[in-house]
């Protein structure tokens, strides 16, 4: 493992050591995270902790749920079922299921 040396202003470190404590981590850590991500085409370069991975993880999962359901309730679903476009525009038509003046029946 290399060592690099890097210069940052009094404030600059201070606020990184505050990041980092937050995080449970160390500046180096925090650097080494940054540089791993921007050297393998990382999204944006951030640092990437425990947390955020879970949190990612998290919401990959919560979407892979959200996809099946949304399949499980569309199956069936055809192209056919879905009313002929002359229909669809037609505004001075009556709706089949309902009869004229009926409109409170939907809202």
């Amino acid at each position: 493992m290399k060592n690099i040396t890097v210069s940052v202003d009094e404030e600059i470190h201070r606020l990184a050591r505050i990041r980092a404590a937050e995080r449970d981590t160390s500046v180096s850590a925090l650097v080494r995270d940054f540089l791993r991500r921007l050297a393998t085409g990382g999204a944006d370069g951030t640092a990437v902790t425990e947390s955020r991975l879970d949190v990612d993880e998290l919401r990959r999962r919560r979407l892979r749920e959200v996809l099946v359901d949304i399949r499980a309730a569309s199956a069936g679903f055809k192209a056919a079922d879905n009313i002929p476009r002359d229909e669809l525009y037609d505004r001075n038509q009556a709706p089949a299921d309902h009869p004229p003046g009926d409109r409170d029946a939907d809202g």
